[in-house]
């Protein structure tokens, strides 16, 4: 294996001087986070792992700022072998899908863990330096990242129990024999707060004897042990490879238990929060424009809390916003939706919410706690289920409850809590258009794009309830498919595409453009959006219901004197008379710039 850098145990001499600002801000963190160490030897080490020892740093870090994205920034979310044909390197089926169908209107993709591994479709990684063979080589990753801002994960919770750096942990090696977290079975772990059922702890034989290693999300799965400084600073060198590769956007995976601390809760301690800075000011001196993500799925305060001051993530996932725009659109209401997008704060200066209706993991259901009644949740879940959908669980004190749905969206909107109906396609392109018109950057699930059905027959061979929505697609039939207009897939990605491009030119629709919630009764979820500069306004209004609806003109801020009309139709709106009227699941960008693709 690859002798870690940190394996060496004295801190390389860091050629360059290190700014003010950020030896101090390192000085702070690193004296918090370690305690015990000599924080001005961990300073060098840290910058030396981060930047190498060539590596420029910026001699001003990025202060908080919106100008990391625009309107014109999406995501699109795919598994690098999505894309089969049995011939091709799936990286460069994937190469070819996006320049050839996303290019020109999608501008971002997030390529979920390349690296090789062992279980859980990518997330239990044996070797964060290398791309799995199967997909393809390191040339395949930065040929994409050649044509779109690549999202990359940075799985730093837990690796694969069969790697090699868990393999020196089992033979006692230095400095791996201190790289993973262990516990006591006679420890009180009833507190702890994780995603899955299975035992918390593993009883693995080493050379220095028997050791309970902590799994949080399964056996195959063993955590790191951040208490220490050796394991940050080998995630740091990973981290500066991934950035000379062309990763521009990191994913931090499953952050929020990163630090284990017994008698916890083991979730969102403080030390967690202060790693994250701490990536976060090594970023802000980045020459690269490094953006971090945090995937917290979690209830939406906790979910939050990953901003910071402006000093962590500069996005968070907005996990709630999947689970609400199911309920109300299978619901036909907005009442809970609208209740929490008024509540929700704009996110501050530097910071940006990841809007997204589905991934590869499903619909989580966590984040709709204390936001949804529980009852009319379970009715949510009983639909989904007879779409075909399956339901996970998770472990707390006291009990298992609902974790999340795994279902394909485009079956999920099959039909309303009344039954199937002819509604489907235009209910799902509704829920994509709230998605892209809301505050934040837009992410789109490649089998969302794409309208894939729910894939039993993998559930079935793989044994697991996520595999429900990660079927591997034969590109040939799914080209034919696409190129064939009549088709539901072409048809769905057609027109996803067409709104896409039409969003990106409009600056009402910058991430960090002013919201306001509108009031217009159940039936509808509107707000208001403007431009930085105040010159464009959009209304984003919503028909939730299977049912043809109208509101007045008059129920809207339509400045007399502008010119306004439907950006998705192209029909003029009178500002001060008259009815706008909503065809089922329609919905109307009524802006005064008419700004084109």
């Amino acid at each position: 294996m690859t002798e870690p850098r940190t394996a060496q145990g004295t801190a390389q001499k860091v050629p360059h001087s290190i700014p003010t600002r950020l030896a101090n801000g390192l000085r702070q963190l690193l004296g918090s986070i370690y305690p015990a160490h000599d924080t001005t030897a961990l300073i060098e080490e840290v910058v030396s792992a981060f930047f190498g020892p060539k590596g420029q740093v910026r001699r001003r870090g990025r202060v908080p700022a919106n100008s990391l994205w625009s309107e014109k920034d999406n995501y699109v979310i795919t598994y690098g072998n999505t894309l089969v044909d049995g011939e091709h390197k799936p990286l460069d089926l994937l190469y070819d899908f996006t320049t050839r169908y996303l290019e020109g209107a999608f501008s971002g993709v997030h390529i979920l863990p390349y690296f090789p591994f062992t279980s859980d479709d990518g997330f239990a990684i044996t070797d964060y330096r290398q791309v799995n063979s199967q997909l393809g080589d390191w040339e395949d990753i930065s040929r994409i990242a050649g044509h779109f801002r690549l999202m990359s994960d940075l799985v730093l919770n837990h690796c694969s129990s069969q790697s090699a750096m868990f393999s020196e942990f089992l033979q006692g090696h230095e400095p791996w024999d201190r790289f993973f977290f262990t516990a006591s079975p006679d420890d009180d772990l009833s507190g702890v707060v994780r995603p899955r059922t299975s035992p918390l702890l593993r009883a693995v034989e080493t050379a220095n004897g028997i050791r309970h290693v902590w799994c949080t999300f399964s056996h195959d799965q063993v955590d790191f042990d951040f208490s220490n400084p050796r394991v940050l600073l080998e995630f740091l060198d990973i981290i500066r490879g991934h950035v000379e590769r062309g990763v521009r956007t990191m994913r931090l995976d499953a952050v929020a238990y990163l630090w284990k601390e017994l008698g916890t809760p083991c979730i969102h301690l403080r030390q967690t929060h202060e790693v994250i800075r701490l990536i976060r000011l090594l970023c802000d001196y980045c020459e690269a424009p490094v953006v971090l993500i945090t995937e917290t799925n979690v209830p939406n305060v906790e979910n939050l809390s990953y901003f910071g001051n402006r000093n962590e993530a500069h996005m968070i996932y907005n996990f709630a916003l999947p689970p609400l725009l199911l309920h109300a659109l299978l619901g036909g209401t907005s009442k809970y939706l609208n209740a929490w997008q008024m509540a929700m704060p704009p996110a501050q200066l530097g910071c940006a919410y990841f809007n997204f209706s589905a991934s590869h993991d499903g619909i989580g259901l966590r984040p709709a706690e204390g936001l949804v009644p529980e009852e009319e949740m379970q009715e949510v879940i009983e639909t989904v289920q007879g779409f075909g959908g399956l339901v996970s669980l998770y472990a707390r004190p006291g009990g298992s409850r609902p974790y999340e749905l795994n279902v394909s969206l485009f079956d999920a909107f099959a039909g309303t809590h009344a039954g199937r109906d002819g509604h489907q396609m235009e209910r799902f392109l509704c829920c994509q258009a709230i998605v892209m018109g809301l505050e934040g950057i837009p992410a789109f699930y490649i089998h969302s794009l794409v309208a894939s059905a729910n894939d039993h027959d993998g559930v079935e061979k793989l044994g697991y309830n996520r595999a429900i929505n990660r079927r591997r697609l034969d590109y040939g039939e799914l080209r034919a498919a696409l190129d064939d207009p009549e088709s539901m897939r072409s048809k769905v990605l057609s027109r996803l595409r067409e709104m896409v491009r039409l969003r990106s030119a409009q600056p009402a629709f910058h991430p960090n453009a002013t919201q306001f919630t509108l009031q217009l009764g159940e039936p509808f979820f509107g707000f208001w959006r403007q431009s930085l500069d105040r010159a464009q306004s959009i209304f984003a209004i919503s028909n939730l219901t299977p049912h043809a609806r109208s509101i007045p003109a008059m129920s809207l801020n339509l400045i007399d004197g502008d010119e306004w009309s439907d950006l998705l139709t192209g029909e003029p709106v009178k500002p001060l008379s008259g009815e706008i009227v909503f065809a089922p699941y329609q919905t109307r960008w009524i802006s005064n710039r008419q700004k084109t693709q």
